[in-house]
């Protein structure tokens, strides 16, 4: 009956009474509870860790807002800023900076400060003229009026041809076209889609001339009207909780008004003025297109005229809306799952292509495990069942024949060594960031923190790298230890940065918003000489102080001839086939995250990506032990580095998944430039999972 009244107090008593009980249920003499069993007490070490974590228990447990994504209120009539983006494309690679076009700029445009990941990404934000105010509706305020010259009007046109849309937001919530749909077979049922920004312009008709020429043309989307919902603040609790000295205290309430969604819908207008243009007349100019409370006189669209040039009035709107969204649930029209059934499937997908590896693992250790207990057992078998087991001993005859070279050291071990360290520095990385992104630390809401977090964990995972790259330098007897660290530092970013830096060199030459400063990427150098270096040396220096691994065979002082190979052997063969299966696990993810960077859509599925990468891991652990256990029964020993490109074959069909997936949605829009950043990301990509699956595969055949 006097339990705490709200859920931090409850949540802190709760574990309280769980850790007293467990203190209690520890000590033999607890008075008014039974004796434990003396294998299950606690040892002296868990009572003490009880403890600290009942201290660390001893103030109440508060709830927190990310730094970027706490909810703000606005008050009525109190100004929000409508901030500018980029200009993006399904149909091309590049995106501009909102301003690279001629539209209505304000007397000082301010860029807005930016996060690591942001400047990566080249998501950049700038004020703009847009004028709004809490729960105050505004109907044709103009902008501006600007007059065109044909080659502007051209620029105009050829990015309303690839279809560029601008981006924009408003309390850190991207402004969004809203549609929507009914299913065929409900059609009461109805579901909303978004598209992020609003189209710069669209294809009004085409004209087919007496020899068959085509005059395509053009309009320009130059009036807005931004839909801006909100959500009184009286109805959501504050985030610091009540005084715990005062637990009776009634619970408090933000005050003002918390915006809750951010739509756009745009409408092309050739606006006609009242009497003579007055530049200080904005935002109130009086012109005929405008009728009362956003309504429209008959109007002709704004047409871009590529060879005249023109002018145009830019105008907007802006219609405040209440709505029963809470703050908590506004990003869900963004992140909402409209084919949960297909990504369930591709689960089932892969759970069966996991069993039935599996079932092929079990039986071949199996088979070995039962013909090693027969020969203890040789005294308990019948005459049948002992030639069976001679004859057993005939089949598998072929891998014991190499176990004196099957530890034979490979070539170019050291690069081998390299790789596994880098290897295993990426599998850290990814496992830490899909952790962080299931618990929900990388939503989209906190803008650059999924490559903020990429970038953290691949620096602070050198020193796995360092450890492992270590550890089998002195397997392979190398005597370059220095070398085998400095390249396992230096050589996968040294390559990803030449790559990056190629490309940056082009985005730059091209105009784009995304090309990263000099300084951005001389922060990134910095982070990794100053993080991830020391700390591959250290990881290093435990690595080469450790006892080196002391293997069950020895190895022979002459290479044993390998036979000649059956046609289904071949290395490049056995690549493909290992390839094959973990693609089919993962190509319906991999579809989704393409088609989420084509269409400029949030990614956030993070739990299936999660347990697919999982079955991943294992369906390549798995198909690379069976291809190495056939290979050795072909007395073929040089296993070391056929289990690492085997391993990391997948990624091949990854690159070719890529390339198909650009050519079937760019297919007529394909440029040099485009193509040349698309598949230079998906080149760094699919190296980093080359190394990464190769790794788990070269690590299991190791083990094995």
């Amino acid at each position: 009956c006097l339990l705490p009244t709200t859920p931090n107090q409850q949540l802190t008593e709760a574990l309280r009474y769980l850790v007293v009980g467990a203190l209690l249920t520890s000590s033999p003499s607890s008075p008014g509870f039974p004796r434990p069993h003396p294998s299950r007490s606690m040892s002296p070490a868990g009572q003490a860790a009880v403890l600290v974590v009942l201290a660390l228990l001893g103030g109440s447990v508060d709830a927190f807002y990310l730094p970027g994504v706490a909810p703000r209120t606005f008050r009525k009539d109190q100004p929000v800023n409508i901030k500018v983006q980029t200009l993006v494309s399904p149909e091309s690679q590049l995106q501009f900076d909102f301003y690279q076009l001629p539209f209505c700029r304000p007397k000082h445009v301010r860029d807005l400060p930016e996060n690591l990941g942001e400047a990566l990404t080249g998501d950049k934000a700038h004020t703009s003229g847009f004028v709004a105010k809490m729960k105050k509706n505004a109907y044709c305020q103009t902008l501006c009026r600007r007059t065109y010259s044909a080659k502007q009007m051209e620029e105009f046109q050829d990015f309303a041809i690839l279809d560029y849309r601008a981006n924009m937001r408003l309390d850190n919530l991207p402004v969004a076209q809203i549609a929507k749909y009914a299913y065929d077979d409900q059609p009461d049922k109805t579901i909303q889609i978004y598209n992020l920004g609003f189209p710069i312009g669209s294809k009004l008709h085409e004209e087919v001339h007496s020899d068959d020429a085509v005059a395509e043309h053009y309009v320009l989307n130059n009036h807005l009207r931004f839909k801006i919902l909100y959500h009184p603040a009286a109805d959501e609790l504050q985030a610091d909780a009540p005084d715990p000295s005062n637990p009776d205290a009634p619970p408090q309430y933000m005050k003002g008004n918390l915006i809750v969604g951010f739509e756009v819908i745009p409408y092309s207008i050739q606006h006609k003025e009242v009497g003579k243009w007055n530049e200080t007349c904005a935002p109130n100019c009086k012109l005929h297109t405008c009728a009362d409370r956003g309504a429209f006189t008959p109007h002709t669209p704004q047409m871009i005229d590529a060879k005249k040039g023109g002018t145009v009035v830019w105008t907007y709107d802006i219609e405040w809306q209440k709505s029963d969204v809470k703050w908590a649930s506004r990003w869900d029209v963004y992140l909402n799952m409209t084919d949960d059934k297909v990504h369930w499937f591709s689960i089932i997908n892969s759970v069966v292509i996991l069993v039935f590896l599996s079932a092929i693992v079990a039986m071949i250790f199996t088979r070995v495990l039962r013909n090693d207990l027969n020969r203890y057992n040789e005294a308990l078998l019948s005459d049948e069942e002992k030639a069976q087991q001679q004859q057993d001993l005939k089949e598998e005859s072929g891998w014991k024949l190499v176990h004196g070279d099957v530890f034979r050291s490979p070539p170019m071990a050291g690069l081998l060594a390299v790789y596994t360290g880098t290897g295993v520095q990426l599998l850290f990385m990814a496992l830490m960031t899909l952790c962080c992104s299931c618990l929900g630390f990388l939503s989209p809401s906190n803008r650059g923190s999924l490559m903020n977090s990429v970038l953290l964990f691949f620096f602070l995972s050198g020193a796995f790298a360092g450890y492992f790259a270590a550890r089998f330098c002195q397997i392979f007897k190398e005597e370059s230890k220095l070398k085998i660290t400095m390249l396992t530092a230096l050589s996968f970013q040294g390559v990803c940065s030449l790559v990056f830096l190629a490309l940056n060199v082009i985005v730059w030459a091209e105009g784009s918003s995304s090309a990263v400063p000099f300084g951005t990427f001389i922060a990134v150098m910095a982070l990794s000489f100053f993080i991830s270096v020391p700390l591959t040396f250290f990881g290093a220096y435990l690595g080469f102080r450790s006892a080196p691994f002391e293997f069950p065979t020895r190895t022979n002082a002459i290479p044993r001839q390998i036979p000649p190979q059956k046609w289904y052997m071949d290395r490049f063969l056995s690549m493909m086939v290992a390839g094959l299966l973990p693609f089919g696990a993962v190509f319906v993810e991999l579809f989704f995250i393409l088609s989420s960077i084509w269409q400029h859509r949030f990614y956030y599925f993070f739990g299936f990506l999660s347990l697919v990468f999982l079955i991943l891991l294992v369906i390549c652990a798995e198909i690379t032990l069976v291809l190495c256990y056939l290979q050795v029964c072909a007395e073929d020993y040089k296993w070391w580095w056929r289990s690492f490109f085997c391993g990391g074959s997948t990624a091949l069909y990854m690159m070719a998944y890529g390339a198909y997936h650009y050519i079937a949605r760019a297919h007529h829009a394909i440029s040099v430039t485009s193509s040349l950043i698309y598949f230079g990301y998906l080149g760094i990509i699919c190296y980093a999972f080359f190394v990464m699956t190769g790794t788990v595969g070269f690590l299991t055949c190791f083990v094995f």
